[in-house]
């Protein structure tokens, strides 16, 4: 099995720029970063393989630029499709303590295996140089930056290129015998460059996103290596002044407008900062001119995080979630607040697909009325809506009501997306 994480802060609900890194090291699994576009796909062949071989995940991670970049691969031959079976140890995942204490010892005992493989592996290249004063350790995609730079300046650093993990051991002594200053280029997080410490002796001086040498916070590119490097700023590409910025945002015609235009509406009279919402298009609710909600955490926080905010005094509570997200995890936080009639106004944006990432059929589609009443909601406060500007008036008036129920109550605005139904149309 491989595990694709996408370490892009762009990409993320979260204050952090996550490292997947350090969930790999912290469940002891072998981990692959790849340094292009070939390399990625190559990887995933080779973590089938090497996944297969000592039957544990193999994390594959790819940060910004790669995650948004595309090329020409050469492609290998398809892997063979295994036969269906059972695996030797039908009870590898009964985790009850006897059990998860022989697995981990297993676990334990494939480590040293992980990181010799990590040594041996082709993804992970040292090369000398005649200028010893430096030595440069570049992860992943920070491996074009590194020798970008070093090719134009003529400089012959040695250089590791790690791609595998766990961290090759024998090939950071190897650097560090010959380099007594060590400079790590890594997107994300300074996760070999804390590991290093306890690695080397003391008399090295290591150099990264730890020593301030390179910026603690954002992505790695040409710029960044080359101040590190001491070098003169590349000149990198400028965008024309005649380019307008174009942040995201809902689609002309699309029913979140107009929800939350009568959303905005019936909540005027109370305070700000009561409208928890979730992962989708309708999170650019966020945005100018909206401003309609409040948080975004994760899928199915919004449910959750309005019940606490209810049963803490915060009334009207509002939850926003759409179609797909409800079903995904917001039936459980719906659940609770039924169960406590928690005084919460669930407001389900109904566009019926799963629109943010490219207008998958949504399980939700007409089902969400037997849903909610199947988990006990009261008729009386189910209410479906047409968000329509010939109707706001009229869904201003029912949102307002519902907010004023001191209970649980359900407000579906269901109109389709703007994009499926012009892509129906176009079939047509």
């Amino acid at each position: 099995m491989i595990i694709v994480s996408a370490d892009d802060p762009s990409m993320h609900s979260s204050q952090n720029e996550q490292d997947s890194r350090f969930f790999g090291k912290f469940a002891m699994i072998p981990m692959l970063e790849p340094t292009n576009q070939q390399e990625a796909y190559d990887m995933i062949h080779y973590g089938f393989t090497l996944s297969e071989e000592f039957k544990t995940p193999v994390l594959l991670r790819i940060t910004t630029r790669l995650a948004h970049s595309r090329t020409g691969i050469v492609r290998s031959k398809c892997r063979e499709q295994n036969k269906l079976g059972l695996p030797s140890d039908v009870r590898q995942f009964i985790l009850l303590p006897a059990n998860a204490r022989v697995r981990f010892k297993n676990l334990l005992s494939l480590q040293p295996l992980f990181e010799e493989k990590a040594y041996l592996s082709e993804f992970n290249q040292f090369t000398d140089g005649e200028d010893r004063s430096l030595g440069i350790i570049a992860c992943g995609v920070a491996q074009n930056y590194v020798m970008e730079n070093l090719i134009d300046a003529g400089l012959k650093y040695p250089v590791l290129k790690i791609s595998q993990y766990p961290v090759p051991r024998k090939l950071i002594d190897k650097l560090t015998s010959i380099c007594k200053t060590i400079l790590v280029f890594e997107d994300g997080y300074p996760f070999i460059e804390e590991q290093l410490g306890g690695f080397i002796n003391h008399g090295h001086s290591i150099k990264g996103r730890l020593s301030g040498d390179i910026p603690r916070d954002g992505e790695l590119n040409p710029n960044v290596v080359s101040k590190a490097l001491g070098l003169p700023a590349k000149q990198l590409m400028t965008t024309p002044g005649i380019v307008v910025n174009r942040p995201p945002q809902l689609c002309k015609g699309c029913s979140h407008i107009d929800t939350y235009l009568a959303l905005n509406e019936a909540k005027a009279k109370y305070s700000a900062g009561r409208v928890f919402s979730d992962i989708g298009c309708y999170t650019l609710g966020a945005l100018p001119p909206f401003n309609s909600i409040n948080t975004c955490v994760d899928m199915g926080a919004s449910i959750t995080m309005a019940k606490g905010a209810a049963d803490a005094g915060l009334v009207p509570a509002i939850a926003v979630i759409g179609d797909s997200t409800f079903t995904h995890s917001g039936m459980t936080g719906l659940l609770d607040i039924i169960a406590e009639n928690s005084p919460v106004t669930v407001i389900i944006s109904d566009n019926e697909t799963t629109g943010m990432t490219g207008g998958q059929p949504s399980m939700a589609t007409s089902k969400l009325e037997k849903i909610c009443l199947g988990l006990g909601v009261e008729p009386e406060h189910l209410k479906v809506i047409v968000p329509l500007k010939k109707n706001h008036d009229e869904n201003v008036l029912l949102m307002a009501r519902e907010l004023e129920y001191n209970g649980v109550s359900v407000i579906i605005s269901q109109r389709e997306c703007i994009q499926t139904a012009a892509r129906k149309n176009r079939s047509k």
